[in-house]
């Protein structure tokens, strides 16, 4: 598969990189996943920053959608991403992409844009976590460099639990090996998948915004490499996230994702795109504790 195929990838894994040849749509829909699989990204939809004293830069971005002109805001990923204590748990997740939108058509269409399609309004559903981890595991895993020294504990992601949920939601257990974390970094995790193909995520850059106790949003920029091909592949894929907790503790947490593909530098189309999206995806989701 040339480069430029592989460069622009829609939606929602990092997973179906196995039998490329033969389904380029299931390839397309992994590397959208990867970063859903590494943070799993949710978003609040602008609606609930209506009020301008609240808004801030990713709340703006947010209202924005679909006029994305760049990057988001962020700074280099050091440690984990730290989560709200209300986001503590297991929960069971309802996902359902709404919109799908290729800014630059027809110009520029990522190869498997209208194959994704087929997900519009099609709900998915998996269980993710998001754990305690204190001071000790945190040193010993990477989890966070370093905790707030006046904070005990902080709730992350469970990165490993929730990318191969999501993966296989999507996918299908067949398609996937394993997802894992380096022992080295939490912001790299390594895809396997059955084919012996690898898919490597690093997060490279994040962002947060806590506009009220029961809304939190965070923006995460990932490199993804592709080995195993005839070429291995770098891939830029943001997902930008955030979260609102419903009034009733048994109500749970409705959200709103969106999903940017970047192109690469390798990529020939890369000085028409620069630093725009070329294909962006927006999905719905409802978080019900278990």
């Amino acid at each position: 598969m040339g480069r430029s195929s592989l460069a622009r990838y829609p939606t929602v894994s990092a997973i179906a990189l196995f039998l490329i040849h033969r389904h380029q749509a299931t390839i397309n829909l992994v590397v959208a996943i990867i970063p859903r699989l590494i943070g799993l990204g949710l978003i609040l939809v602008y609606c609930f920053w209506t009020n301008p004293a609240q808004a801030g830069q990713l709340a703006d971005r947010m209202a924005q959608f679909p006029d994305w002109q760049g990057k988001p805001p962020v700074t280099a990923a050091t440690g984990d991403l730290v989560y709200p204590d209300w986001m503590e748990g297991t929960w069971n997740v309802t996902s359902t992409l709404v919109e799908q939108v290729a800014p630059l058509a027809p110009e520029i269409v990522t190869p498997g844009f209208k194959s994704n399609r087929r997900y519009l309004n099609q709900p998915i559903q998996f269980q993710v976590r998001f754990e305690r981890v204190d001071q000790v595991q945190s040193k010993s895993r990477d989890r966070i460099i370093p905790l707030p020294q006046q904070t005990e504990s902080a709730i992350v992601a469970d990165r490993e639990f929730n990318g191969l949920n999501i993966a296989q939601a999507y996918l299908g257990n067949d398609a996937i090996r394993s997802v894992k974390l380096d022992p080295a970094s939490v912001n790299r995790q390594i895809t396997e998948l059955r084919s012996g193909r690898q898919i490597i995520s690093i997060v490279t850059g994040r962002n947060t915004e806590t506009p009220s106790r029961d809304r939190f949003i965070a923006t995460e920029v990932i490199n993804q490499y592709f080995r195993g091909t005839n070429q291995p592949y770098l891939n830029q894929v943001e997902t930008t996230t955030a979260y609102h907790q419903l009034p009733s503790p048994d109500s749970g947490i409705e959200a709103w994702q969106i999903t940017a593909i970047y192109l690469s530098p390798q990529d020939p189309d890369y000085f028409k795109a620069l630093d725009q999206p070329v294909a962006l995806y927006r999905y719905r989701l409802h978080l019900e504790p278990l």
